[in-house]
């Protein structure tokens, strides 16, 4: 007959549990006695690691599952750190850097509501302008257009402003010979004279020369009586017709420097920054071949990719001439710090002194941010905002200060990087190589193509 399941006979008997305990015993002392060795004994004293204690499996159990999970969240971090886009690992000089999917954000305009603005600083046709002729006007002036050509631009901009505040005649300014560039470019051997003059015949008067009736040219560069030397920086309006018209008007002709930053932006009228706007966007315009190697640049650029997709264009400012008159502290080597001393007492002998004092100044400007970023931080900052290592990138600039070896960290982390160099033959850049500016321009166009 069948025993039933809720008889006495179906119930393990006090013998059988025994056995089981003893069974079980020695595998848990033995797991507890490895947890409890790994603690401090402070928790558990030693004795208790061969004391049978009823609790002791259950807290064993509960130190174990404990253990773990800060295991399990451990490696999970340190995963998650690896697949982030700007950590890479090092391999001999070589950075290994993991993929990172790109953000399409990365590409669009952060202010989509631009897209729909239009400009409203090019040249109205049809409008009859009552400029006075060249003789009719308050006189003559004439400006240096000083630094790289940004500044240079920057200059001509407000010089063509300014003539337009005194009513004056702009003679075509001078592109002055640079202390780090060491170059001579002349005005027209980059920009279109004829369409410069064209543009603007509505807004001021220019002239390609300095009146045949001022004989003596070399007065207008150095003679303080021809020149007007107390301009501040970023001065309204009010100021020119107040102080430098009337030297305008008593001299006929005179020459305003320096002209860096010498007109501001909130302190004139809206008609005067529409005219900056018309000279910078319209009337500044390269010369055909410059703007037809540029176009060759970017379309090399864009095949490189295989598609239209963008590229970025960088422009590191980090040429020996700029790390110099920075007066920042970098990363290199004794040699290249007191080489790099000397360069700067040679050529800023006033800010030099005798050099004790830059040290601090050096790491103050930085922490201020205040310093050109080296290209293997400019690499760091890319890959921390999202860019993968397959991004295209032009690079735009001078010789980088400390060549190849200081280029690295940037492209191990960003091997599809190219230059003006790599994409054109030796034959045609030559062409441009005799004017630094020149090459200056096609950089400045092939940005103007970029996101």
């Amino acid at each position: 007959m069948a025993s039933s399941p809720l008889s006495p006979d179906n119930h393990p008997s006090a013998a059988d549990d025994d056995d089981d305990f003893r069974d079980r015993q020695p595998r848990d002392r033995s797991l507890r006695s490895y947890i409890l060795s790994l603690l401090p004994r402070s928790i558990f004293p030693i004795d208790d690691l061969h004391r049978p204690h009823p609790h002791n499996s259950k807290i064993s159990l509960f130190i174990l599952v404990a253990i773990v999970l800060a295991a399990m969240i451990s490696i999970s971090s340190i995963l998650n750190r690896f697949n982030a886009p700007y950590l890479c690992q090092k391999d001999g000089i070589t950075l290994i850097c993991p993929y990172a999917k790109e953000s399409t954000s990365l590409w669009e305009n952060p202010y989509s509501a631009t897209t729909s603005w239009k400009p409203c600083s090019a040249r109205r046709e049809g409008i009859i302008s009552n400029l006075p002729s060249e003789n009719e006007t308050n006189g003559y002036i004439f400006i240096h257009a000083e630094g790289g050509l940004n500044q240079q631009r920057i200059a001509i901009c407000n010089a063509v402003a300014v003539a337009k505040i005194m009513n004056a005649t702009l003679i075509l300014p001078v592109l002055k010979q640079d202390q780090i560039w060491k170059d001579q470019t002349k005005f027209e051997d980059i920009f279109d004279v004829d369409h410069f003059i064209d543009y603007l015949k509505d807004d001021v008067q220019i002239v390609r020369e300095i009146p045949e009736w001022f004989t003596d040219k070399s007065e207008l560069f150095t003679s303080i009586r021809r020149t007007v030397k107390n301009i501040p920086k970023y001065a309204p309006a009010q100021f020119y017709i107040d102080n430098v018209l009337p030297r305008v008007k008593e001299k006929k002709i005179m020459s305003l420097k320096p002209f860096v930053d010498r007109l501001g932006y909130d302190n004139v009228s809206p008609e005067i920054n529409k005219l900056r706007c018309r000279v910078n966007y319209h009337a500044l315009k390269f010369l055909p071949e410059i703007e037809q190697m540029a176009d060759s640049l970017v379309s090399r650029m864009r095949n490189r990719t295989g598609s239209l997709n963008p590229f970025m264009a960088l422009h590191l400012r980090f040429e020996k001439g700029m790390v110099g008159l920075s007066f920042c502290d970098f990363v290199g080597t004794r040699t290249e710090k007191a080489l790099m001393a000397l360069y700067r007492q040679k050529e800023w002998p006033r800010r030099f002194k005798d050099g004790s004092h830059l040290w601090a100044l050096a790491l103050q400007k930085r922490k201020e941010g205040r310093c050109p970023l080296e290209p293997g931080e400019v690499a760091v900052m890319l890959r921390a905002m999202g860019y993968p290592k397959e991004t295209p990138i032009y690079v735009a600039s001078g010789q980088v200060y400390g060549g190849q070896n200081r280029m690295a960290p940037l492209r191990n982390m960003f091997p599809n990087l190219v230059t003006k160099e790599e994409l054109a033959t030796k034959l045609e850049l030559d062409g441009f190589r005799k004017h630094v500016t020149s090459l200056a321009a096609l950089d400045f166009l092939v940005h103007g193509s970029s996101p």
